[in-house]
């Protein structure tokens, strides 16, 4: 089959309203992309999940395990699948970006627990996607991986249990629990540091973790990890002055968004935040997340990496958004454009419109991108970028959709839009241009299209009638 009739058959895969009888003919069709996109469905009827549970292709199966946005008891019913590949794609989770994920059943995870093969188990607990009040039931697992997964719900742990990690028989488990009880234990924080030699844990430990002076001595004379040390809540005041004035940018840099300093100090610190300069949300911003006093202070700091962390915080109050949606930091607008519950509407538009950052092409899905107006706007506008915005009105006229639809440039986003007539919608899948591939492909994802229209597409691409049915299973 040629690479028209696959992408034809993919647009019907993803189409909203594809019903059962399609997607289950798509399910059956010999390319494997067009097999997985059915799977990968954030909707599916539920006689098209029977059909992919028990499909032939372990792929087909494998894709509907990691479906984020399918109904975890019906993924858990995966957990006894023939195939361990299968299984181990259940274990580790979905690997979704910025998406919550909604765990498996209880029993689910049990049953992974005990499974036979050694490296499901071990996704099972190595993973972020298993829930903490699963891991903290591990505990007192009889296998020291089980219990380093335990150290994960440190915060959900009894102190008793605590303790017990703390000086578990097997040192990686005690080193796991020590890293998260270092930050209030000094014995441990030093102990850490000796164990971890070069590797790369010992920044965070040296960054988090309570500090004797001894240490903090020593690995300030020894000129590594200075960085890492010089944000630490407990060095000592005289060490900060020190590192206040080091030759490395990048520790004056950390030691001017220490949490104690006033404003002044830290403009007496000589620090430089690039435009481009990638930089973690500060800790003590972040515990404070919704302290709204707080936010404000950092929001007003003349800092722009308080700005950064204070932007992307869900407490911020309105009038923080509102200043900070005027910062003259990029990265300030941008993270409150990505993260704040409701950010500003023409905030989302204007970085859109003239932002350079590849994030920004994202900000269109963003709640309250403004929508009303923007053919008015953008309908005549030279960019095609700029003119697909017009797609988004809810007034845009028929005549404008339609000249969208002509538009080599714009066709493809159009071509989706279920106010285009049908009469269109066809005209776009029957075009057999090679450069109108991808319009036809999202007309054939269009959900205006009729049913009728797309069993007539699965007929003339030769895709078979019967819905997969064979007992076989690919393990």
């Amino acid at each position: 089959m040629g690479d028209r009739w696959a992408g034809l058959l993919h647009g019907l895969a993803v189409n909203e309203a594809a019903p059962a009888d399609v997607l289950l003919r798509l399910l059956g069709h010999e390319d494997e992309r067009v097999r997985r996109a059915v799977a990968r469905r954030a909707v599916l009827p539920q006689e098209v999940i029977e059909a992919v549970l028990v499909h032939p292709d372990r792929d087909v199966r494998a894709t509907f395990a990691e479906n984020g946005s399918a109904d975890p008891d019906q993924r858990a019913r995966l957990v006894d699948d023939p195939a361990p590949g299968v299984q181990l794609v259940l274990a580790h989770g979905p690997m979704t970006y910025r998406q919550r994920v909604a765990p498996l059943p209880d029993w689910a995870y049990e049953r992974l627990l005990n499974h036979p093969k050694a490296l499901v188990r071990q996704e099972l607990v190595t993973w972020g996607a298993t829930p903490a009040h699963f891991l903290a039931g591990l505990a007192d697992h009889g296998e020291p991986l089980f219990r380093r997964a335990a150290c994960r719900a440190w915060d959900r742990l009894p102190d008793e249990a605590r303790e017990r990690l703390l000086h578990d028989e097997d040192p990686d488990v005690r080193e796991a629990a020590a890293l998260w009880a270092c930050h209030e234990d000094e014995e441990r924080t030093a102990w850490l540091v000796d164990r971890l030699g070069e590797g790369w844990q010992v920044g965070e430990v040296l960054a988090k973790g309570r500090l004797t002076r001894e240490l903090a001595e020593r690995v300030i004379a020894e000129g590594e990890r200075l960085a890492a040390i010089a944000g630490n809540p407990s060095l000592p005041r005289d060490l900060v002055a020190r590192l206040a004035v080091d030759p490395d940018p990048r520790v004056r840099l950390h030691v001017s968004a220490r949490p104690e300093l006033s404003e002044s100090e830290r403009a007496a610190v000589d620090y430089t935040v690039g435009a481009e300069d990638r930089l973690p949300v500060l800790d003590w911003v972040w515990e404070r997340r919704e302290d709204a006093a707080l936010l404000r202070e950092c929001a007003r700091s003349p800092h722009p990496w308080l700005r950064r962390s204070a932007a992307v915080c869900p407490g911020l109050p309105s009038d923080a958004v509102e200043l900070l949606a005027q910062d003259e930091d990029f990265a300030v607008r941008l993270l409150l454009a990505e993260f704040h519950p409701e950010p500003p509407p023409e905030l989302l538009l204007d970085l859109y419109l003239h932002g350079t950052h590849r994030a920004v092409r994202m900000l269109v899905i963003r709640p309250g991108f403004p929508a009303a107006g923007l053919a008015a706007r953008f309908g005549d506008s030279a960019d095609p970028d700029r003119r697909c915005l017009a797609l988004r009105d809810p007034d845009l006229e028929p005549e404008l959709l339609d000249r969208l639809s002509r538009d080599p440039e714009t066709r493809a986003y159009a071509a989706r839009d279920p106010r285009l007539p049908v009469s269109r919608i066809r005209e776009l899948l029957a075009d057999a241009d090679p450069e109108a591939a991808t319009a036809a492909r999202a007309a054939a994802a269009n959900p205006a299209l009729p049913a009728e229209d797309m069993r007539r597409l699965l007929v003339r691409a030769g895709v078979p009638e019967i819905p997969v049915n064979d007992p076989t299973i690919d393990c």
